[in-house]
């Protein structure tokens, strides 16, 4: 069996990132892109929750764990931000 392709993710302070698998990254960070979209803006805590009522009894491993994890590379990568003075924050998407 051929090992599933890994993606080193990016952290926005600049600390080490996670190694987790292509596939699981893909499906996360699809999720969290749509339902940014969908919904213009976001609480971190809705997206969780939305995530692991839709995802969970598809997803292997933790759910809450790859929202984290892939939130912060996303924030890194400069596709989502967290929008500033915002209580509980909340995120959205950069426009290009």
């Amino acid at each position: 069996m051929a090992l599933s392709e890994k993606i080193l993710t990016l952290h926005p302070q600049g600390k080490k990132g996670v190694n987790i698998s292509r596939e699981k990254y893909d499906t996360i960070r699809s999720f969290i892109l749509k339902t940014i979209k969908k919904h213009k803006r976001i609480t971190y805590q809705k997206l969780n929750d939305l995530a692991v009522e839709k995802l969970t009894n598809s997803f292997d491993g933790s759910v809450s764990w790859y929202i984290v994890s892939i939130k912060l590379d996303l924030e890194a990568r400069k596709i989502i931000e967290r929008i500033p003075k915002t209580s509980p924050h909340e995120l959205r998407l950069i426009e290009e």
